[in-house]
């Protein structure tokens, strides 16, 4: 597959393919695009899927589609609860409460709830409006060779949609990414293996359209019931979802007719005179991750890379992160900013981060899906201690390192998603990432970062179109003002004066001191692989 010379062929259709036309892929598209880079965004299927299957995201994706001007506070296909999450035994008592109410640090509610055929579709009018992505749709790959220049794919027309001995073609780009599913082609055509637990459990998923508006009390909670253990969740603006484990002994073909589902769903008030079954769909709940992401020009993301049981609600949003995370690296090297060396870090980064959700998913799961009585006594009796022990307060929702990469790992908080808060800039109140931005920053409180940096460290900075900004409390000089001193709090916790803030809202260092900020920036930039003068 792989030849190590370079070869002659310096034509090249796009800067990158993507094989896989989903919301990673998309998003990825959309983040390339941006830029102006030449995309082929090659997906299997001619028609969008238009039934549900994510249906929840966290604060962090909020953030992200925050920058494409898609707002999670006021979006018609995008929903949230000032709830909490509770997981109750079969009488109604509490066994664990989290928190699903609260703002998170980065400045977005902890947990949404969405249509993902309508976001897909937001995703795919931005798409449709940029020059220098290519969409071809109703395509599949079936081989890849990769030269020392670049990557040819060959294409052919999907034989479900077209029959067999479709129409043929060939793409070449500089880099080649898989986004294309559990089932990968790219993963498969590159031969990198994956590290599968063996996670292994059937649910039946219905999604369902109520007639009028549905209430209840909790909107959103796991119920532990050893004779089917089941979750009822919102799925966005006017739609519910209910998750049913599959039993030992039973059919998915039996279960998922319309006449179980309805049966199924008699003792929570839906019939089919009052709700539309929009989907019934029994799936298996899987836990694996790829060994490795990337090999050569070559990179995976999303369910190519990972797949996780849903408890958590983290498999669509470990797949958009991805994509967030290739977008500025692919994006600085195609721009001659970094090596492709730094590819090496979206592995190291990304698969500990989604190893780390698999294996709480995981966890999650074990606790969900007992279907032994004794056993989930047991459990029962285990869980109110924990909780009256801690007088019945919600847990904090997770929060995930990222895997050792691109941050300093002196420094308190890199690797973490950072901390967003209100700034005012100019008279003008909102988020730092719509009030000043978001790509690489050097931040100071009440500090003047560029001062700190100085002229050689500013043009390095420069080579990343990075900025500097002073925050600055009220009455100080600055360049956004912390009006609710978020900022103040954060670092005084973390003892800290700088930030330095990547691309995908995580930190990369920060420091007390002046000196200890040119340190970690030098470590920083020698991990960034950053060059100057070349092509990519």
């Amino acid at each position: 597959m792989n030849a190590p010379a370079s070869t002659a062929n310096t034509h090249f259709d796009a800067d990158v393919a993507i094989i896989g036309g989903g919301p990673v892929g998309t998003l990825l598209a959309i983040l390339l695009g941006q830029r102006g880079k030449r995309v082929t965004l090659v997906e299997r299927w001619s028609q969008a899927y238009g039934r549900p299957r994510a249906v929840t995201y966290d604060h962090e994706i909020a953030r992200i589609l925050a920058t494409l001007g898609i707002d999670s506070e006021h979006d018609s296909a995008i929903s949230y609860h000032d709830e909490l999450y509770y997981w109750k035994d079969v009488r109604g008592e509490n066994l664990q409460i989290v928190d699903w109410q609260s703002q998170s640090a980065s400045g977005w509610r902890v947990r949404y709830w969405f249509n993902q055929p309508d976001l897909e579709a937001r995703l795919t009018r931005i798409v449709d409006g940029m020059p220098g992505v290519t969409q071809l749709r109703g395509w599949e790959g079936t081989g890849l060779v990769e030269d020392g220049d670049g990557v040819t794919v060959s294409l052919t027309r999907n034989p479900q949609e077209a029959g067999a001995g479709g129409e043929t073609r060939t793409v070449r780009a500089k880099y080649l990414v898989g986004a294309d599913g559990a089932n990968s082609f790219v993963r498969d055509a590159l031969g990198i293996e994956n590290e599968d637990r063996g996670y292994f459990f059937d649910w039946l998923i219905l999604d369902l359209i109520p007639q009028e508006a549905y209430v209840a009390q909790p909107m959103q909670w796991q119920l532990c019931d050893p004779k089917r253990p089941t979750t009822i969740v919102p799925g966005g603006p006017g739609r519910r979802r209910w998750e049913f484990m599959v039993l030992p002994g039973e059919l998915a073909q039996e279960l998922q007719t319309p006449e179980r589902a309805w049966a199924l769903l008699e003792p929570w008030g839906m019939t089919p005179e009052n709700a539309e079954l929009e989907r019934s769909a029994v799936y298996r709940f899987q836990a694996r991750w790829a060994k490795t992401w990337n090999r050569g020009r070559c990179v995976i993301a999303g369910d190519a890379a990972h797949l996780m049981p849903p408890f958590a609600g983290e498999g669509m949003c470990a797949g958009l992160r991805d994509a967030f995370a290739l977008g500025w690296r692919l994006n600085a090297i195609l721009e001659g900013k970094l090596s492709a060396a730094v590819l090496d870090s979206y592995t190291t980064e990304r698969l500990e981060h989604a190893k780390h959700y698999i294996e709480f998913s995981q966890e999650l799961g074990k606790i969900i899906c007992i279907a032994d009585e004794k056993e989930a006594a047991e459990r029962d009796v285990k869980m109110k201690a924990d909780l009256k022990a801690r007088n019945n307060q919600p847990v904090p929702t997770d929060v995930c390192h990222l895997g050792p990469g691109a941050w300093s790992a002196e420094s308190a908080h890199a690797g973490e998603l950072s901390v967003q808060g209100v700034v005012d800039v100019n008279g003008t109140r909102d988020r730092f990432d719509q009030a000043v931005g978001h790509g690489w920053f050097v931040i100071g409180l009440d500090a003047d970062p560029a001062h700190a940096l100085g002229p050689e460290r500013l043009e390095q900075l420069a080579l990343l179109e990075g900025r500097t900004a002073r925050i600055g409390t009220p009455g100080a000089p600055c360049d956004a003002v912390d009006i609710e001193e978020t900022y103040k709090r954060w670092l005084a916790s973390i003892d800290a004066t700088y930030v330095v803030l990547r691309p995908d809202f995580y930190v990369a260092a920060t420091a007390k001191s002046a000196e200890l900020l040119r340190e970690r920036f030098d470590e920083l930039v020698a991990k960034l692989h950053l060059r100057v003068g070349e092509v990519a």
